[in-house]
């Protein structure tokens, strides 16, 4: 697994929101489940609406991912 991705999960378990920025694309395409959603803001909304309700801290693990510029472009879980 690339560093970054498992810097990801660590951002997403930890809540740390500036720093998972830093790692993901602004135009990152996240699929959990069959569902996808697009954009760093989303996805981040997203996780942490998941986190606020469920007060699950964690996100799947990524199946297939694609980077790009050294950033998380793609998710698939």
């Amino acid at each position: 697994m690339d560093q970054t991705v498992s810097d990801v999960l660590c951002a997403i378990e930890s809540e740390d929101w500036t720093a998972f920025a830093k790692l993901v694309h602004p135009y990152v395409s996240w699929t959990e489940d069959g569902h996808t959603t697009r954009g760093r803001t989303r996805v981040m909304a997203m996780l942490a609406g998941r986190a606020h309700t469920s007060g699950s801290h964690t996100a799947p693990p990524a199946r297939e991912y694609e980077m790009r510029d050294g950033q998380v472009y793609q998710w698939t879980a």
